[in-house]
């Protein structure tokens, strides 16, 4: 996992030593709240204990490999990265952390998780479907078909938690009325955040 040294970096920059899952801090003072997670799984089609499920094997094949890792802390905020390979190439895809875990079809993965939610529903209003509010990883797949994506936040979650990353059909809209859609949705990785 070549992404978790930048996860570690964060928590570094932060005054952080990480063993294991633990924190500690380098000072005397008790260590802020870390948390530390990580899923990967190969998308095939879905089943009640999949991990990993592709709902459109034109653009996600299965046997596609997708590996998302999340470090939050309260004094960095929320970095994600996600790292996917076996994807159509040079192809541009959206990715969003969403609130339901992932499903027989991309619908049950319910709408993206907003930090300071939308009390409109389907987020359409900039004003919190960004990336500032949202966890947003779009990417475009290199002639390998691998693709990755950094998103970092300023803020943790809470006793609400993501349960899933989903991958969409093109990059994220910012436009008002259409402000965080991104295309139908592709496949789902369940993650732990």
């Amino acid at each position: 996992m070549r992404f978790l040294p930048k996860l570690l970096s964060t928590a570094f920059a932060a005054g952080l030593s990480v063993t294991g899952l633990t924190a500690t801090s380098a000072a005397a003072a008790p260590a802020p709240p870390l948390h530390f997670t990580a899923a990967h799984g190969t998308f095939a089609a879905y089943t009640p204990s999949s991990q990993a499920v592709t709902y459109r094997p034109d653009l996600v094949p299965a046997g596609a490999k997708a590996h998302v890792a999340a470090l939050s802390a309260s004094r960095v905020g929320t970095t994600t990265v996600l790292v996917i390979s076996g994807l159509l190439p040079q192809h541009e895809y959206g990715a969003h952390a969403h609130v339901n875990s992932c499903g027989a079809t991309g619908d049950a993965a319910g709408g993206h998780f907003q930090h300071v939610p939308d009390p409109v529903k389907p987020s359409v209003d900039p004003a919190y479907a960004n990336p500032r509010n949202e966890i947003w990883l779009d990417f475009t797949t290199d002639r390998s078909g691998i693709g990755h994506a950094t998103s970092t936040v300023n803020w943790t979650f809470d006793g609400r938690r993501a349960k899933s990353v989903v991958i969409h059909e093109t990059h994220t809209h910012t436009d008002p009325g259409h402000a965080g859609t991104a295309g139908g949705r592709l496949a789902c990785l369940n993650v732990g955040f």
